[in-house]
């Protein structure tokens, strides 16, 4: 790897985490003179990691005005929502057909040694952190890859509200899980995606209440 893929690659991983994070607000214009001293880059490694964000859908790019951070409303969260559940849906009807009878048993040990942590911990990002390696082992049981590729693509844009949303669902996850993984032993595709979509199914006015409360959060003042 050359220097330049090397340096374009960290700016690239550490600018990703704070769109995640909505360390830039939504709608908010990059300066990117700005983020190169902050970040110690030069203007060409950080162009090139900027532009692959516009790319997966970090970022938005307006010609002859810029960079901007995302947008946050509830139509684009709905339409990832959406979108989840059409990869997750597929992911799962490949793993009912193709998923090892002792890899389908390796995920129920981690179902149930991650039960008592959704009860016990009391960090939103920790239980999002559990709740997606279920949802991406169960997706790996598909074999595959480009499901899988796209999946990490959709929780990492996701994973802010997601975040908030867990707050008030920690207790009915893991029996969720369980369900699902059961439809999975049983081979059953049709009771599985049916369990899976009603774990994840955002209705529109949940998405709006999400985005209402991410905003309370970003726009809070820091004393």
């Amino acid at each position: 790897m050359s220097e330049l893929s090397s340096s374009v690659d960290k700016i690239y991983d550490r600018v990703r985490q704070m769109a995640i994070n909505f360390e830039f607000m939504p709608g908010e214009r990059i300066n990117e003179s700005k983020l190169s001293k902050t970040l110690g880059a030069s203007r060409t490694p950080l162009r090139e990691a900027l532009n692959r964000l516009v790319a997966e859908g970090f970022l938005d790019f307006e010609n002859g005005r810029g960079f901007f951070c995302r947008a946050l409303s509830p139509d684009k969260i709905l339409s990832l929502y959406e979108a989840r559940v059409a990869i997750e849906s597929e992911a799962l009807r490949l793993a009912v057909e193709r998923a090892a009878d002792q890899d389908i048993l390796g995920l129920e040990t981690f179902v149930e040694e991650c039960e008592p942590a959704y009860l016990s911990s009391r960090s939103a990002r920790e239980l999002v952190d559990l709740d997606e390696e279920f949802h991406m082992r169960v997706a790996a049981l598909s074999g595959n890859p480009e499901l899988i590729r796209i999946l990490t693509n959709i929780n990492a844009r996701l994973r802010y509200v997601r975040c908030i949303d867990m707050e008030d669902r920690r207790e009915g996850v893991p029996a969720d899980h369980l369900r699902i993984l059961q439809m999975l032993k049983s081979r059953d595709e049709e009771g599985a995606v049916k369990a899976l979509r009603k774990h994840i199914v955002k209705r529109s006015e949940e998405a709006t209440a999400a985005v209402k409360t991410a905003y309370s959060q970003l726009y809070v003042p820091a004393f």
